[in-house]
């Protein structure tokens, strides 16, 4: 157990993981920097390599992202799922769809990524058949409802993982930017909803910027 709350997350911990992970090589690199230049929100490193490891874990045959951004999470699920796997992910902007696409194509990952474009509260209610993993990284005032609409499509000891949820430190703080003001309410409230969720086994980690992680028990 920890000594103390604060045992694990300070900075030199966190450089000292962030050094450790492999770097990322080629096309992967290319969209960490194109997302640092441009300001795009992709999952950070270690949550994407947490994504595909999992997917590994668990076997993965379907696996469905709500947030595709510039395909960086789609792309290490896709390399976690198996060979035959499938990456369902969701995105309403015809600009990142294109700049995905771009990215995915040259991975050689393009045929394995189902992209859906809309927004997500109107597709998830037109999806069908079950999925093994479910990643949730987009709009964060609508995470809780994400979730009620994603649960029944996960299986029975199917994985759920959240991102942001810590959101820089203030769902657990003082709100310090006020354009931020709605989104930290939600997650708070979503965050008490994961943790206590009765069809999950769930906890928020330290991982990234807070990621939440759970398996369906019924």
């Amino acid at each position: 157990m920890k000594q103390k709350f604060d045992a694990i997350l300070q900075p030199e911990q966190a450089e000292y993981l962030d050094k450790i992970l492999p770097r990322s090589k080629d096309v992967l690199a290319e969209m960490e920097e194109y997302a640092a230049v441009n300001r795009v929100p992709i999952a950070d490193r270690e949550v994407a390599w947490f994504l595909e490891i999992t997917a590994r874990a668990i076997n993965a045959e379907r696996c469905l992202e709500i947030g595709l951004a510039i395909g960086y999470g789609a792309a290490h699920l896709a390399r976690g799922t198996t060979e035959s796997g499938k990456v369902f992910t969701i995105e309403p902007s015809d600009e990142m769809i294109d700049k995905a696409e771009g990215y995915l194509q040259k991975l050689g990952l393009r045929e394995k990524i189902e992209i859906l474009k809309g927004k997500a509260l109107d597709v998830l209610p037109e999806l069908k058949g079950e999925f093994d993993l479910i990643y949730l990284d987009a709009v964060k005032e609508e995470y809780t409802k994400y979730l009620e609409l994603c649960l029944p499509l996960l299986r029975v000891g199917g994985v759920v993982i959240a991102d942001n949820l810590l959101w820089g430190g203030q769902v657990a703080g003082e709100i310090n930017d006020e354009k931020e003001r709605n989104a930290t309410v939600a997650l708070r409230q979503f965050n008490a909803s994961f943790v206590n969720h009765p069809q999950l086994k769930a906890q928020i980690l330290s991982v990234g910027d807070g990621l939440g992680y759970g398996v369906k028990t019924f």
